[in-house]
């Protein structure tokens, strides 16, 4: 990149330069951050007509950047046009003194100049000027509350007529903006996790009642994700009461067979979670519990997410397999068992079962959910010439 604001040629490539050299530079400030970068070599990049010297070697950088006034220091100039910017020997001379609209001066290894002091001349196209707040308000009004980047765009590509040619401000007062449009933000994703270990923190969420019972009469489904694996485990409930029973089952077995304590348990405010004999095992066993906020699904947001995936897998598979939904449970077992062995995990790039078992799942003697099956008749005396096999349909896998 080409950059009249950036002092200094700097690059990211160490392969480029030639003739280099370590150096402490100090830091170069780029984007928000004060210390975006530190220059630890410099060099020359060399290439057929034009030498670029005194390059800063700069790791963090994610462009190579060549300075505008570094390049006129070899007396060069620098010409920028609507399709390109030419690099020009120092021989170059401007012919015509008339065509030349603003002069801008060099400061600091960068051209600056002060708008107050601009003399317009020739072509110049005229800066806009501010609006005042109950300008910007009154046109916020006239237009039927749109946004003030859209006003501003409307004026800078001149795409109405009758609106002043002036840049609207927003000092964020409009009541009405506020009653009309307002909304919950967004729960931004964590880019670091605190979680280190399985059964450290374990999501929750029941769904249901569904509107058909499955063929063993359940109608709610509770799932339990793990956060670090997300490895998931899914039970099925006739009635929400047994939820409680369930937990307190799984819990403990879970503890003993991975060997890991739970710490944390996430749900949402469901009195399935939130009652006397939940509290009274988790004080037991000293587990914290964490409430989303009422009305805010996504605050249990891997909960939700992962009940989502699992019931969009099993609907695509009772839709593929061409089974009644009488087997809908049947369908979001298998859903989790598959789900479990061929998700990848970020930033692990792991599979939830691997994360958790510790080594790598083998998933050769999966078939299709729904497919034909025979099954050996081991149960009844046959005779010799008995059929041996009864037919039938694959529902799932043992776990």
């Amino acid at each position: 990149m080409f950059d009249n604001g950036c002092s200094r040629h700097m690059t990211r490539n160490k392969a480029l330069l030639t003739d280099y050299q370590d150096i402490d530079g100090g830091f170069v400030a780029f984007g928000r951050s004060t210390r975006g970068g530190k220059i630890i070599g410099i060099g020359k990049i060399r290439t057929n007509k034009i030498d670029f010297e005194d390059v800063f070697f700069v790791k963090e950088l994610k462009f190579n950047l060549f300075s505008v006034s570094q390049m006129c220091d070899k007396k060069n100039s620098v010409l920028f046009t609507e399709t390109e910017c030419l690099v020009l020997s120092p021989d170059f001379k401007l012919i015509d003194e008339s065509q030349v609209l603003l002069r801008v001066p060099r400061q600091n290894n960068m051209y600056s100049f002060d708008l107050k002091n601009v003399v317009p001349s020739g072509d110049l196209t005229c800066l806009f000027a501010k609006a005042t707040i109950d300008e910007s308000k009154l046109w916020h009004r006239r237009l039927g509350h749109v946004n003030f980047k859209t006003m501003n765009k409307l004026v800078k590509g001149n795409l109405v007529r009758g609106l002043p040619s002036k840049t609207f401000e927003n000092d964020h007062t409009c009541v009405a903006c506020q009653k009309g449009k307002q909304h919950k933000a967004s729960c931004k994703t964590k880019h670091v996790s605190s979680i280190s270990q399985p059964l450290q923190m374990l999501h929750m969420d029941l769904f249901g009642p569904t509107s058909v019972r499955s063929i063993n009469h359940k109608t709610y489904c509770l799932v339990v994700t793990d956060d670090f694996s997300r490895f998931s485990w899914v039970f099925f409930l006739a009635t929400k009461s047994e939820t409680s029973g369930i937990l307190k089952k799984f819990i403990t077995e879970v503890e003993n067979q991975l060997n890991h304590k739970v710490k944390v348990i996430r749900s949402d405010n469901g009195t399935e979670f939130k009652n006397r004999e939940m509290d009274e095992f988790c004080g037991q066993k000293g587990i914290k519990r964490e409430y989303s906020v009422a009305r805010t699904p996504q605050q249990n947001g891997v909960a939700e997410r992962k009940n989502r995936t699992l019931i969009e897998a099993a609907r695509t598979m009772l839709a593929d397999s061409l089974l009644p939904t009488v087997f809908w449970a049947e369908a979001v077992n298998t859903a989790c068992y598959v789900l479990n062995r061929v998700l990848v995990t970020k930033p692990h790039n792991k599979t939830p079962y691997e994360l958790i078992i510790g080594r790598a799942p083998s998933i050769s003697f999966m078939r299709p959910f729904g497919c034909p099956v025979t099954i050996l008749n081991t149960l009844d005396p046959l005779g010799k010439f008995d059929g041996k096999a009864e037919e039938g349909f694959l529902v799932g896998y043992s776990v």
